[in-house]
């Protein structure tokens, strides 16, 4: 296992959509270069007005609000609930989908993976008591804060994060514990990635 990554909001590399209709922090990937090649990926997309969504054929894709009103979308013509804050949504990258703002510009989180190569695992948890423990043995583990004040130990080592900020590990498939700290007043996203083959839960 290799010692766990902090990335910093401030130092996200900004992206073009592939239809070039907006732009997306890029938070972590496995592998590749510009939008083709990896395995995962995780970024932040500003989606200033209704439009469609560039196609990731291939891919397994999963979507949340963060900032503004919320979107609805039409995934091969088939309409959505409204998608406010906090509430995720898969769909297959193979798919046509269109967004339809609800309010204004937002600002959402994208999990997409490759499911020929990796399984996913994505939760938003919120007022959990602290500290909090908390154990996997994902080939990754991502955890995205949606505030300031939210730390996590593992094996004597802690980080803190801030609004924004992400926290990697990854490497092996061996039973780790994760203690959180500031879990209670600040959201955050847990992502478990399993390579396929690698048999573990």
């Amino acid at each position: 296992m290799s010692l766990p990554r902090m990335l910093r909001a401030a130092d996200y590399p900004r992206m073009p959509w592939k239809n070039g209709a907006g732009s997306t922090l890029e938070i972590a990937r496995d592998a590749g270069e510009g939008l083709e090649g990896f395995g995962w990926r995780l970024s932040l997309a500003d989606v200033g007005e209704s439009g469609g969504f560039s196609a990731f054929n291939g891919y397994q894709r999963i979507i949340t609000v963060l900032e503004g009103a919320g979107m609805q979308l039409e995934v091969d013509d088939v309409r959505s609930r409204p998608l406010l804050a906090m509430d995720a949504f898969a769909f297959s990258g193979d798919s046509r989908v269109h967004c339809q703002l609800l309010g204004g510009a937002i600002r959402d989180f994208n999990l997409i993976y490759a499911p020929a190569r990796y399984r996913a695992r994505l939760q938003w948890s919120q007022g959990l008591p602290a500290p909090h423990q908390l154990f996997s043995s994902a080939s990754v583990l991502l955890l995205f804060s949606l505030e300031d004040g939210l730390s996590v130990s593992l094996e004597g080592r802690t980080e803190h994060l801030g609004r924004y900020d992400c926290w990697v590990c990854e490497g092996g498939a061996l039973l780790r514990e994760l203690r959180l700290t500031g879990a209670e007043q600040n959201g955050y996203a847990l992502i478990e990635l399993h390579a396929c083959g690698d048999q573990s839960t």
